[in-house]
């Protein structure tokens, strides 16, 4: 009983902002809020490693941006650790017709310059976020940057996200692990009608690593569904989602913001992308840009609906390297399904990689010949296979790495022209020196 009470009295249940905030500096344990809280500035989380927990009341809780709203994010915490959040909603101020953005200087991080988000932490330890709903943010609902042992789980986040001076997204709107962060997991989430990017990392520096991304559900969004950028032994896996690339006018097409389900970029090795299973992707289903060493495994895409629903349906599995550090190597991409693509169903680079049991299907929906007689097919004519073909071996994507010394067996391709260039390779690159056998290839 003694315990009990003990941890009764712990909670501090607080009715205003000035009662949070004295809260936060005598050092309470746990901070129980009220039914409604105003914010008309952001509150600030004291540095320090003692256990903090923010919860919502008991019926439930929302945190409200008062009009004019000051500072640059609701809740802010730096060299902060043993922090949660729990059970309430944050409700943002985006309907008052943010002024456009674009993205930030390649040496600052994404916590420093958004100035609209709703839970930013910088260099906190053992974080968690848990059963919130975040709506109606402007730039970013959720930050973690350069911070170790990360649990988001059950977040709900909708409608959010800006604009840059283009009227395109500017990847805000999201759930978003930067700078290094290690160790961390976003599972069981709901994310939908977001402008940029749904779920994704990032760094100019160093990697992240140790990473899950599980079981979320992802709907219209603007760019990608899930992006991991810049990491290493990052696994995602079970995650759903439909609807990539739209509104389609939000699409960053001057910035080459192909919308993506399953995006990659910078220098991303020993990771995992399997099981994630999507429905009418405008864009590209799997980008593999800096992805090597690693595994692409029984993940599906479906866009079979007709063919002006996707204005940027691009290739079905793209890989580049235009990170300078990676070598296209040691890539497993083994019994995927692609449904629908605008191009072919594999640009493929590098060495070493097994291409096996995957079905390409409704490849070259633009019916590209090779002869640029179409727009969207008046690309690389010196390379007239590049669009036309089932799997493209190609010489390289930013930097020269060509196809060479592949195992690409037992894949099923079909689509327009497809029984004719089924497997085809670069100008001057010989199909000869990668190993290709029982596919099998049909037409339109």
């Amino acid at each position: 009983m003694l315990q009990l009470a003990a941890a009764l009295l712990a909670i501090f249940a607080v009715s205003d902002q000035a009662g949070l905030e004295r809260a936060l500096r005598s050092g309470a344990p746990v901070i129980q809020l009220p039914a409604t809280l105003v914010l008309t500035h952001e509150i600030v989380i004291p540095a320090g490693d003692r256990p903090l927990e923010i919860r919502g009341a008991p019926n439930g809780s929302v945190v409200r941006m008062a009009k004019g709203f000051r500072g640059t994010a609701v809740f802010r915490a730096r060299s902060r650790s043993h922090l949660r959040f729990a059970r309430f909603a944050i409700e943002g101020d985006r309907g008052a017709s943010p002024s456009p953005r674009g993205l930030p200087p390649w040496n600052v991080s994404f916590a420093d310059f958004y100035l609209r988000n709703g839970i930013v932490i910088q260099g906190g330890e053992d974080l968690a976020l848990e059963q919130l709903r975040i709506a109606n943010v402007t730039d970013f609902p959720v930050i973690v940057s350069h911070s170790a042992n990360v649990h988001i789980d059950q977040l709900t986040v909708e409608d959010s996200g800006s604009r840059n001076e283009r009227g395109r997204n500017n990847t805000s709107g999201g759930i978003l692990i930067e700078e290094g962060s290690r160790n961390f997991e976003i599972t069981g989430c709901t994310l939908r009608r977001i402008l940029g990017n749904a779920i994704w990392t990032h760094s100019n520096r160093d990697r992240n690593s140790g990473g899950r991304i599980a079981g979320n559900r992802i709907s219209y969004v603007g760019r990608d569904a899930i992006e991991v950028g810049h990491a290493s032994g990052v696994v995602v896996e079970n995650n759903e989602g439909q609807d990539i690339g739209y509104p389609p006018d939000a699409v960053d097409a001057e910035g080459e913001g192909t919308p993506v389900a399953l995006d990659t970029a910078g220098n991303v090795d020993g990771s995992v992308y399997r099981k994630n299973t999507f429905r009418d992707v405008n864009g590209e289903c799997i980008n593999l840009d800096g992805f090597h060493q690693g595994e692409v495994r029984a993940n599906r895409c479906e866009s079979a609906k007709p063919f002006d629903s996707y204005p940027n349906a691009h290739y079905g599995i793209v890989m580049g390297n235009t990170d300078p550090d990676v070598k296209a190597t040691g890539v497993t991409i083994a019994d995927n399904v692609v449904i629908g693509a605008a191009y072919g169903g594999l640009f493929l680079i590098g060495s070493g990689n097994t291409i096996t049991g995957n079905h390409l299907l409704m490849l070259n929906r633009a019916h590209c010949a090779g002869d640029g007689k179409t727009a969207r097919c008046n690309y690389a004519l010196d390379q007239p296979d590049m669009l036309r073909s089932g799997i493209y071996l190609a010489g390289g994507a930013k930097r020269k790495d060509p196809a060479v010394d592949n195992v690409i067996r037992q894949n099923e391709l079909q689509g327009f022209g497809v029984n004719r260039w089924c497997v085809q390779a670069a100008p001057g690159l010989d199909r000869k020196r990668n190993r290709i056998e029982a596919n099998v290839c049909r037409g339109e």
